[in-house]
């Protein structure tokens, strides 16, 4: 697979990132199984339990596309090593893939490639319904 066009647009939008209280911008690329990239980065609110994460926006901004099916995340994040998404963005990210390679960064070249199953092994599976 080829990241590099994933992590230059995660990076790009982490620059766009409105964090003004927490002062950690996060950005994410995600790859769209027809082709193409949709990117999210966090939006924080005064009312904390507001915001939300970069991971939640590229989902969102994709599914307002029609899109549905997903081949690769990129987060991008300044920690050190790069950080995982938070458990909101593991439950969106397993409602449309039951797995997903993710890359993890940070603008020091740090790279961690991980999975949404390593990530989320016991997600929740909700149950069929009864005929």
């Amino acid at each position: 697979m080829d990241w590099e066009p994933l992590v230059s647009a995660a990076l790009a939008v982490r620059r766009q990132a409105y964090a003004p209280f927490s002062r950690y911008p996060v950005g994410a690329a995600l790859a769209l199984a027809g082709g193409g990239i949709v990117t999210g980065c966090n939006v924080e609110n005064r009312s904390y339990g507001l915001s939300i994460c970069a991971e939640r926006n590229a989902i969102t901004a994709a599914v307002a596309r029609g899109e549905r099916q997903f081949t690769a995340l990129v987060v991008a994040t300044a920690s050190s090593p790069p950080a995982a998404p938070c458990g909101a963005c593991r439950e969106v990210l397993a409602e449309f893939c039951a797995d997903l390679p993710i890359l993890l960064v940070n603008e020091a070249g740090e790279r961690r490639l991980t999975s949404l199953a390593e990530l989320f092994p016991d997600r929740f599976v909700f149950p069929p319904a009864r005929a």
